[in-house]
């Protein structure tokens, strides 16, 4: 049985105002530290973690310190867990852009439209879902593994409408809150989503 657990990076100052997607030098908040100590401490209580993996960015970066110091691991870098490409609307607000059609088409429709000059969110569905298959690969013929992945709310919400068979276009039906933790399990037949936007504090 392999164990993944999903991670939220914590909050940064501009997480609900700005897409900052792939923004370089985008860093926790204070609280995004809270948050991230919180939950390296939830995470060394009550697992064994065999690997720990994060997106390049700074932020997702940043909380896996927090569980690297806590569960004594290394952290290994995984482009296929980066943050999505939002092209053109990289940095703007949600305010300069919520009166847009484009905008308003995109949310309604995540299985077809994407940023301009963006990723698809199908894109991100499969490169995460490769990103997935090579990280378990090494623990396919283990009794018993866990990873813990630190990435972003678009990249684990799409493997969760994967993984639970939902349409992309639903994607946002699901929370992924900031140092949130989502548990699914492999056991060779099924993937089993057994906790989704877990909180430790």
């Amino acid at each position: 049985m392999i164990r993944i657990l999903l991670i939220r990076h914590g909050d940064t100052e501009l997480t609900g105002r700005v897409l900052y997607g792939r923004m370089p030098g985008v860093h926790l908040s204070a609280e995004g530290h809270r948050q991230a100590r919180a939950l390296a401490q939830s995470v060394e209580a009550r697992y064994r973690v065999d690997q720990l993996i994060s997106s390049p960015l700074e932020r997702a970066a940043e909380t896996a310190h927090y569980l690297s110091d806590a569960l004594r691991l290394p952290i290994t870098t995984n482009q296929g867990v980066i943050e999505l490409d939002y092209g053109t609307w990289l940095g703007k607000s949600f305010e300069d852009i919520r009166d847009s059609s484009h905008w308003q088409q995109y949310n309604r429709l995540r299985s077809l439209v994407g940023p301009p000059e963006g990723e698809l969110m199908l894109q991100v569905q499969t490169r995460a879902w490769t990103a997935i298959r090579e990280i378990m690969e090494p623990y396919l013929e283990a009794e018993e593994a866990t990873v813990a992945v630190v990435s972003h709310g678009d990249v684990i919400r799409s493997l969760l409408v994967l993984l639970l068979g939902m349409p992309l276009d639903h994607i946002y039906r699901l929370e992924v809150a900031p140092a949130s933790l989502t548990e699914v399990l492999f056991d060779g037949h099924y993937a089993r989503v057994v906790r989704i936007n877990q909180l430790p504090f």
